[in-house]
């Protein structure tokens, strides 16, 4: 699940200046929400509680720092700290509720780690409160995956019982190629598997299985039944074209219907517990939405990395590989400019970064993930020109705003 898990990361690591981190000030009165997220464990970064004293003192009201942690370092001192600091929400990494799966996922990891980062946390919030009122929002995220999946309602019962306030649950993006192996979701999109149910439907009216058509589409002679499977599925696609939708038709017919009735089964369970338990609940998609959503962009959010570089969303920050539909995808960091060289806001005002983010919000360029091809040579490699609509945004092949994907923001 991690881009330091891929041997092909051209990621430098490092830790964020304090120099760097003043350069970020003159934005901190316009925003709603702060996150010190890097690559790594925030709670190894010594200077972690002055960035966030910094910030609360410039940033409104009602704005929030918050940060993503595995929770191993959280102990009472430490969590006194934090939230005497200011810190207003942190998301414990808890993608397991066994012992067993959790070691295996996380490798050095314990479920004793989190039990202990609760009760830190908890007893920190109730300490500080008894001389200055400090609100705490305690959370968890949690990262889908096929050996992982049933765990999931029993987790957020788990973390809702040691007064978390909110799960993020996220599916999972590949970065290895054994990784793909694990993917929850389906890699047929909501559209597609509208107009597929529907025409399967019709087809079983008639006594017949769609599902056997490349069984069928090849022979020369044909009996009945064929050439009606072979009929609808013309018409089928000739359906979906009318909509807009493009089908890839070996993923519709060998998709595993059951596994997927299974997905759905445990996500109506963990929404129910977190209605009994009074915990949000924030669930990805199953499949990939067809009306695309860039919550970043449409957010207005900015990641700004370690050395300064100011990158438009997490799709676009690292330099890394990781897999979509199976297929490898080689992304390298688009920059708008440096916080040694230039203002924040400058840099958010610039011509360039304006008319990048006017482009993704027209969403005028090709969703990759509904082509009935494989990546193409356009968008699959990290020297990215232009996608086969002649549009230089490279977001053609992000998942991000399918839905699929959520992260603390």
């Amino acid at each position: 699940m991690c881009v330091k898990q891929n041997t092909s990361t051209g990621m430098s690591e490092g830790n964020i200046s304090l120099e760097t981190f003043r350069a970020l000030e003159p934005s901190f009165p316009h925003l709603s929400a702060l996150i010190l997220n890097g690559v790594g464990e925030p709670l190894l970064y010594p200077q972690l509680e002055e960035f966030i004293r910094r910030a609360k003192k410039q940033l409104p009201h009602n704005a929030w720092v918050g940060f993503q942690t595995n929770g191993v370092l959280l102990n009472r001192e430490r969590a006194l700290s934090l939230v005497e600091a200011g810190l207003g929400r942190i998301c414990l990494s808890m993608d397991a509720i066994s012992r067993d799966t959790f070691r295996r996922i996380r490798e050095g990891g314990e479920v004793r780690d989190l039990e202990s980062a609760f009760s830190a946390l908890n007893a920190a919030v109730k300490s500080a409160n008894g001389h200055t009122r400090r609100r705490l929002d305690i959370g968890i995220e949690f990262v889908l995956m096929r050996e992982n999946l049933f765990e999931l309602p029993q987790t957020v019962r788990w973390a809702a019982h040691r007064r978390a306030t909110f799960a993020l649950v996220t599916q999972l993006l590949p970065c290895t190629k054994l990784g793909t192996n694990q993917a929850v979701y389906d890699t047929n999109t909501h559209g597609a598997i509208s107009v597929y149910d529907l025409w399967k439907n019709r087809a079983g009216l008639q006594g017949l299985d769609i599902r056997r058509y490349f069984d069928v589409f090849m022979k020369h002679f044909k009996n009945a039944d064929e050439e009606n499977i072979f009929a609808l599925i013309e018409e089928m696609k000739a359906d979906a074209g009318s909509r807009g939708i493009t089908l890839h038709l070996e993923r519709l017919l060998l998709r595993d219907e059951e596994w997927l009735k299974r997905v759905e089964e445990i996500f109506e369970e963990t929404l129910e517990i977190g209605q009994e338990e009074g915990i949000e609940v924030k669930l990805p998609e199953i499949a990939p939405r067809n009306n695309r959503k860039c919550e970043f962009v449409e957010g207005e959010s900015s990641f700004v990395s370690w050395e300064g570089d100011v990158h438009p969303c997490y799709f676009l920050w690292h330099r890394y590989s990781c897999y979509v539909g199976g297929w490898e995808k080689q992304i390298k960091p688009w920059s708008f400019g440096n916080l040694k060289e230039r203002n924040i806001l400058d840099i958010w005002n610039d011509r360039n970064y304006r008319s990048f983010r006017e482009s993704v919000l027209r969403y005028d360029f090709p969703f990759c993930f509904d082509c009935s091809f494989a990546l193409c040579d356009y968008v699959q490699g990290e020297d990215f020109e232009q996608d086969c609509y002649v549009s230089s945004v490279p977001c053609g092949a992000c998942l991000w705003c399918t839905g699929l994907f959520h992260c603390l923001q």
